[in-house]
């Protein structure tokens, strides 16, 4: 590999634009060198706008182009799985956008060549929400400061898609989405990170759709729509604590995002909204503020940590495919859930 990085852009959407793209070109002897958006218009816009040379008419040729060694996919998740399997075969690092793919069959796949290419980096673009206090949750946890824990309680309301005459969004598309439900994957990609590798033993799911049709901006028809606006779900662990989450997009007002695991010696409150963490012990009705020592805080670094990861060899841990599997595995037990009217399915 030449001593400069080459990365080409597949989907330049918000998320890319706003932090992979100049994420990559404040680094040192990294290169943007080809873009490729949903049309050549939008992709010279792009590459207008951060000095990138050159823009490519389709996914394929970036993935081919000799003169690229690593993948960014920002692309909706449906071409997650087709593009990253490509990418492998054509010996290309890749970073490819949360959620990492439609359901748990792409994810398997996408792991299954990722572990025939160990000389590529194959890594998915993190949840961001808890960064600065993920280590600080995950050393009160490992010491046992909350005791056995009993329940994790998930909540985030939102009301994106309250408004019934609103067209339809890509997340309300399950042609384009698959099987994520908002913003479910990625908040239990947050919890999962903090506990490790454990196994969920079921999972019980109730969802609805209010307005069950809205207009497709692209066609300007009538198409239905499949993912649910607001879900309630319970998930047991072999231990028998239980994770409750309660998701919606239909609530007016403020939006609301906390996390809250209640143990048998003392409870975390995460105020997600406000990026600020909370600790109560039993029998006390007050809460003090926990303070992430400086060494503890993270923060977002996913490009730099893509990077290094290719020229160093470091192994990725913000997020693996195998921690994109996990997390699949459970969107993929939600739907089979609340598809099947709140049937209980086993992990």
């Amino acid at each position: 590999m030449a001593d400069t990085l080459r990365i080409g852009i597949i989907g330049a959407g918000g998320n890319t634009r706003k932090m992979h793209i100049p994420g990559f070109l404040a680094l040192k002897n990294v290169e943007i060198a080809v873009v490729c958006n949903r049309s050549e218009a939008s992709s010279q816009q792009v590459a207008n706008e951060f000095g990138i040379p050159r823009i490519a008419k389709s996914w394929q040729e970036v993935v081919n182009d000799p003169d690229v060694d690593a993948v960014c996919i920002g692309t909706w998740p449906y071409m997650h799985c087709e593009i990253t399997l490509a990418a492998l075969k054509a010996g290309k690092h890749v970073l490819t956008e949360a959620r990492m793919a439609m359901n748990l069959k792409e994810a398997e796949q996408m792991l299954e060549a990722s572990e025939a290419h160990p000389e590529l980096v194959a890594q998915i673009v993190p949840a961001p929400f808890s960064l600065k206090y993920d280590a600080t949750i995950q050393r009160m946890l490992g010491k046992g400061e909350l005791g056995d824990i009993r329940e994790i309680r998930v909540a985030h309301l939102v009301g994106a898609n309250a408004d019934p005459s609103a067209p339809l969004i890509w997340r309300q598309d399950s042609r384009f989405s698959g099987h994520n439900i908002m913003t479910m994957g990625i908040l239990y990609e947050t919890v999962q990170r903090w506990f490790g590798e454990a196994n969920i033993a079921w999972v019980q799911a109730l969802g609805n759709v209010f307005t069950p049709e809205r207009e497709d901006p692209e066609t300007g028809k009538v198409a239905k729509v499949e993912i649910p606006d607001t879900i309630s779900l319970t998930a047991g662990y072999p231990d028998g604590s239980q994770l409750r989450m309660t998701l919606s997009s239909i609530a007016t007002g403020s939006n609301y995002l906390s996390v809250r695991i209640d143990g048998s010696r003392a409870s975390l409150q995460y105020d997600l909204s406000q990026n600020q963490l909370f600790a109560s012990k039993v029998g006390k009705a007050d809460r003090t503020a926990v303070k992430a020592p400086a060494k503890e805080q993270g923060a977002w670094q996913v490009e730099k940590d893509f990077v290094d990861s290719i020229r160093e060899g470091k192994p990725v841990s913000l997020t693996s495919f195998a921690d994109g599997v996990r997390y699949m595995r459970f969107t993929e037990r939600v739907w089979e859930s609340w598809t099947h009217e709140g049937k209980r399915v086993k992990w």
